[in-house]
């Protein structure tokens, strides 16, 4: 997996790269951002989306399964006294029975990002 770097240069505004294409996050402007992308949590909550859609259509390529239109948002919640969570809501376009679905149900939960964000991650920092 290739490295992804943010370079920021003016308040909130950063530019994220994997070397081959580029991204704009950013702050909504009442927190003193000039909102030009999403929010890194925005970011975080793409990730788990795009990589739910995309596990579940390779899945779906491989049975030859018509899938239609794939939507997926991520929010998080919120409640009070209890632990904020993702949730996620996936619609899909193609017709599907019950087993069908139940099994994209399975398979969006193994995409890599949803695997990862259920798991503690080591972060090591260095700064220079």
């Amino acid at each position: 997996m290739k490295k992804v770097t943010a370079l920021s240069q003016n308040q909130f505004t950063t530019k994220v790269s994997n070397n081959k294409h580029v991204i704009v996050s950013d702050e909504p402007k009442d927190i003193g951002g000039s909102d030009l992308g999403l929010r890194p949590t925005e970011l975080l909550h793409a990730s788990l989306a795009s990589c739910s859609s995309i596990t579940m259509r390779m899945y779906a390529n491989r049975k030859e399964w018509d899938l239609g239109e794939i939507q997926v948002d991520v929010e998080r919640i919120e409640n009070d006294g209890e632990e904020p969570y993702l949730d996620k809501k996936i619609k899909i376009g193609g017709s599907m029975d019950d087993k069908q679905l139940e099994r994209l149900k399975f398979i969006a939960s193994k995409c890599p990002i949803h695997k990862l964000l259920l798991k503690a991650i080591d972060i090591r920092t260095e700064i220079n």
